[in-house]
């Protein structure tokens, strides 16, 4: 199974980055645990803080990959674009956001990717990457 994982912006900072929000882990060294949790899985991972960068990312993995997980952080709530390339893409995709973006400001509660995703994880941490990645096993 492959399974492509893409972060969007100040995701890179992760683990630096506001760590009573965002933890003290950052994704790489995740990244590594959820590998060795999921060895039967072939990842790749990708971040950028771009927007076009993400889209073509988006649509590179969405026709040769078993799922995408995608946490889009700020583009989510800006971002029509990124929400046409997942209506675009074959691959299904769950949204994950390691905080919980409805107990945030407002404007967090729009989300231009959540109706075009087969589902959303937020609020549980970097695990929600874990639970989207069994949601693809099962």
């Amino acid at each position: 199974m492959k399974i492509a994982i893409i972060n969007g912006p100040n995701l890179n900072l992760l683990g630096t980055r506001e760590p009573d929000v965002y933890g003290s882990q950052t994704f790489e060294q995740y990244f590594q645990q959820l590998k060795l949790k999921f060895p039967e899985v072939e990842f790749s991972y990708y971040q950028s803080n771009i927007e076009g960068e993400l889209i073509d990312e988006i649509q590179r993995r969405g026709f040769d990959s078993d799922g995408i997980v995608l946490n889009p952080a700020g583009y989510t709530h800006t971002s029509v674009a990124i929400g046409d390339a997942i209506a675009a893409i074959k691959a299904p995709l769950i949204e994950v956001h390691i905080s919980n973006v409805h107990a945030r400001e407002d404007f967090r509660k729009l989300s231009h990717v959540s109706a075009k995703a087969r589902g959303t994880i937020c609020g549980l941490g970097l695990k929600g990457y874990e639970l989207a990645v069994e949601w693809f096993m099962q």
